[in-house]
This record gives C-alpha cells, sequence and structure tokens, in this order.
C-alpha cells in the first residue's frame, strides 16, 4: 500500500479526497501543520504527495522547493489556478504532475496509480530515514539538516541508516562491522571508529550535536 501525503487547507475537499483516495488501496495521510509541511512530510515518509498550490503561511510552491531539497518524492499539484503560468511555475519547482480544481477524483485516482506504476513498480519506493530534523535520502549518499547538506562515504551512510533504522536501540558493533563488510572484504575494527569519528563530525558542521551516542561495551544509539 502506497502512503500519500495530501496538502489541502480545505478541510471538507481534505476529507472527501482522503475517503475517494483511500478505496483504491492508497493510505492517506492529511496535512494537519501547514506551517511545517516538511516536518510533516519527514514523519509521514510518502510516497506520493498532493499539494494544493495556495496554502496558509507559504504557498505550494515553496514546500515542493523544500520537500525537492531532501527528496524525490512525486508530487502532484492541485490547484484552481490552473493557468499555463502556475502550472510552469508548479513543474520548475519539481512537480511531476497538475489537477485542476475544481478536482475529478477520478482523474485524480487514475494519475496516482500511474505515478505509482513510473516511480515503484519496477524499482524499490524512493524513501527517507529521519529523526529530529536529520534526514537521510537513502536513494542518494547525503544527510541533510535545516537545509544543509553533507555527502557521506559508503561506511558513513551505511553507518548512518543502520542506527536510523533502530533509533531507539543500541546497535552493537559487530552489527556495525557486518554492515561494513558489505563494502570491503575485511575491515579492521578500528576502521569503524573512525568512521562514527568523522560521521559525527559531518552532522556536527551541519549543526547537529550529540547525535550519536555511544554505550560503551555494547554500540552505538540514536535516542528517541
Amino acid at each position: 500500500m502506497y502512503k500519500i501525503y495530501l496538502v489541502e487547507d480545505d478541510a471538507a475537499l481534505a476529507q472527501a479526497l482522503k475517503s475517494a483516495i483511500s478505496k483504491w488501496d492508497f493510505e492517506v495521510h492529511c496535512a494537519g501543520n501547514f506551517n511545517d509541511i516538511v516536518g510533516e512530510f519527514q514523519e509521514v515518509e510518502p510516497h506520493i504527495v498532493v499539494m494544493d498550490m495556495m496554502l496558509p503561511f507559504f504557498n505550494g510552491c515553496y514546500w515542493c522547493g523544500q520537500i525537492r531539497r531532501i527528496s524525490k518524492v512525486p508530487i502532484v499539484f492541485l490547484s484552481s489556478a490552473a493557468d499555463n503560468m502556475n502550472q510552469v511555475m508548479a513543474m520548475s519547482m519539481g512537480a511531476d504532475d497538475f489537477i485542476a480544481k475544481p478536482v475529478d477524483t477520478a482523474v485524480l485516482i487514475a494519475k496516482l496509480q500511474a505515478v505509482a506504476r513510473r516511480c515503484y513498480e519496477m524499482a524499490e519506493p524512493a524513501a527517507i530515514l529521519s529523526h529530529a530534523g536529520v534526514v537521510l535520502d537513502l536513494g542518494g549518499s547525503a544527510v541533510n539538516y535545516e537545509g544543509k547538506t553533507a555527502e557521506l562515504t559508503k561506511n558513513e551512510f551505511r553507518i548512518l541508516q543502520t542506527l536510523l533504522e533502530n533509533k531507539g536501540k543500541i546497535v552493537s558493533r559487530d552489527t556495525l562491522m557486518l554492515k561494513l563488510w558489505q563494502v570491503d572484504s575485511y575491515v579492521e575494527e578500528n576502521t569503524l571508529t573512525v568512521n562514527v569519528t568523522r560521521l559525527r563530525k559531518k552532522l556536527s558542521e551541519l549543526g547537529v550535536n550529540d547525535f550519536i551516542k555511544t554505550r560503551v561495551g555494547s554500540g552505538y544509539i540514536i535516542e528517541l
């Protein structure tokens, strides 16, 4: 089942669309905090975003641009202002499709199904792992925090991915070593310590401190 993040400030329309879309094997999450769309996006981790052009605080193009800084997830726009300029603006910010209001739910569902087939049936769904504003795009090699980005080596990426997948749990050194062996045929134990140190430094340069904690004799943890 694919997750839809529906960003529509008209509560009645949002519920109507949610009801219609949910009947077609989509899990729909409606936006609730229109001042922090990116934060909600990170929590939901959707496969597709459906976003209205006109929103409180900032418009859909702004939020589309912010999401594009951390994810390649498909974004479908809804707008009552369906003139060419708005469509061009939406596409230039990274939108994948544009549907005019009033919304024909049959057209919307058909387009969502087409996007899902195009983006996910031939490949694993693009996804992110996130915690406390730190975002790791599993389709790339970088970590993002508040609009800033740091490129990671394969070892650093695997370490952060494993810790985020197990956030709130201590991950043993042996488990992390096995992850590093996927990159190199043999890895010395000191390699893990060196890579964790470098990863912490890159996170610190982004403004994230004390994100990865050491549990002496046990391993490492990202606390909830």
